[in-house]
């Protein structure tokens, strides 16, 4: 069964929406992962494939009632070109939702997004999961006022608002994204608390790029060899 307007759209230009998060946590990270395709694991990154692969399990479609569940839904926005991997839509029974091909009644989609420990303070979660709201939105021709996030240390759903506020946040974020992606640039190492625990920081290497740039410091201002000649 597949919900009418769903394709399993792969176009290669497009952003990934998982980049979001990578993007709002540290651009620099992003475009080493994305532009550059550089990727290393730390226990934080298994520790999220083994959840995500937990939401994306072997039974792709399942039914409880009033509510259809949907795993590893493919979607993509040519609007804002961007394309992913939903973890989660459920389909809820409702007077005001859509029709879905094969099955009897209107439905409503609710994305939800998996992630491993707790909320974090930059608001990528969100950005991620407004995405992928946006994205069902244009496919399915409806609304989604709203979705959730699962995190896995509390084991319990955040509910987001899918407001103006963060749709606008969204769309801007991408804008960046796209500019920096379009001119193939990798931002500078700006130093920042959240770096020990990067699973890049041995290819990042924030403290050599440190120690480089006092090297050249030291070399501008100090007298070489042939002062002394």
């Amino acid at each position: 069964m597949q919900p009418d307007g769903l394709t399993d759209a792969r176009e290669e230009n497009y952003l990934a929406i998982s980049g979001l998060s990578h993007f709002a946590f540290c651009r620099r990270q992003w475009a080493l992962i994305h532009i550059e395709q550089q990727w290393a694991e730390n226990v934080r990154t298994v520790e999220g494939d083994l959840l995500h692969s937990r939401a994306h399990d072997e039974r792709q479609f399942e039914s409880r009632g009033d509510t259809l569940i949907w795993r590893g839904l493919r979607v993509v926005s040519h609007r804002l070109r961007v394309q992913g991997v939903c973890d989660v839509v459920e389909f809820h029974r409702d007077p005001a939702g859509i029709p879905l091909a094969g099955r009897e009644g209107l439905w409503k989609p609710y994305p939800v997004e998996y992630k491993r420990g707790k909320p974090n303070e930059y608001g990528a979660d969100e950005l991620q999961l407004c995405a992928q709201a946006m994205c069902l939105e244009e496919m399915l021709l409806c609304e989604i006022p709203e979705g959730s996030l699962f995190y896995g240390e509390p084991r319990r759903r955040t509910r987001v608002a899918l407001d103006r506020a963060l749709r606008d946040r969204t769309e801007s974020v991408l804008r960046e994204m796209a500019a920096l992606y379009n001119r193939g640039a990798t931002p500078k190492t700006v130093r920042q608390k959240g770096c020990a625990s990067c699973s890049l920081k041995d290819i990042c290497l924030p403290r050599l790029e440190k120690t480089r740039a006092a090297s050249a410091y030291l070399k501008a201002h100090l007298p070489g060899e042939e002062d002394f000649a």
